[in-house]
């Protein structure tokens, strides 16, 4: 008995470093997107298969007497969607440029020879999220947050003004967009990204965050699907 649940638990080791590193002709999970119609965003990007839920309990479980965001930054790091990643990309834009994916919760950087650099992002809540094109107009390190008249009406608990930090929600790096409030910038709440949670702004891990700012020009175009 023993040694059959040693063999089970060795394939089943196996058959998940399999799925991580799969070959190109492996058939990759297609999730919904129905306001894309279907597989589109799919087709133009290609990446490594969904990671499989835990196969005891399907989620995260938080230590004892730690706070539960930290369960949930444990569940983002070790999802293989968000970790930065090179795909393969059949799309129509030009290297350089940034395509952000609402609904799949993707931003991408267009590169040379038919692929893109993935990174895992946080979008706008029900309600906040928007669409369009737009360009890098100005950057930041540790940026300083002044919360607009609207946000401060729905939350008049935040601060007026926040200088640049770790504790700043803006994180290491911002990348201002257009003449708009959004922002693709970073966050002190990694367990936060693959969710919607913003109020329009595309946050990302810090490390990530500072990855993209070091690779992202002024006036470079932004896709936001």
């Amino acid at each position: 008995m023993q040694r059959f649940v040693m063999t089970a638990l060795l394939a089943s080791a196996l058959g998940t470093g399999a799925a991580l590193a799969a070959p190109p002709s492996a058939t990759y999970h297609t999730e919904p997107l129905p306001s894309l119609g279907g597989g589109f965003i799919e087709y133009l990007f290609g990446g490594r298969p969904t990671a499989a839920p835990d196969p005891y309990s399907g989620r995260y479980q938080t230590a004892r007497g730690e706070p539960p965001e930290w369960a949930e930054a444990r569940r983002a790091e070790a999802d293989p969607r968000y970790q930065r990643q090179v795909v393969a990309y059949q799309g129509s834009e030009k290297p350089g440029t940034v395509i952000i994916d609402t609904p799949r919760r993707f931003l991408y950087l267009v590169q040379e020879n038919g692929h893109a650099l993935r990174y895992g992002i946080g979008v706008g809540r029900p309600g906040f999220t928007w669409a369009g094109v737009k360009e890098v107009s100005s950057k930041r390190e540790w940026p300083d947050w002044t919360p607009p008249p609207e946000m401060l009406k729905r939350r008049p608990d935040l601060p007026q003004h926040m200088a640049g930090g770790p504790e700043n929600p803006l994180g290491a790096r911002a990348l201002y967009l257009g003449s708009s409030l959004y922002r693709i910038h970073g966050s002190n709440e990694p367990w936060t990204i693959g969710t919607a949670v913003s109020s329009g702004c595309i946050r990302m891990r810090n490390e990530d965050v500072i990855d993209l700012y070091e690779r992202v020009p002024i006036g470079t175009k932004v896709v936001v699907i």
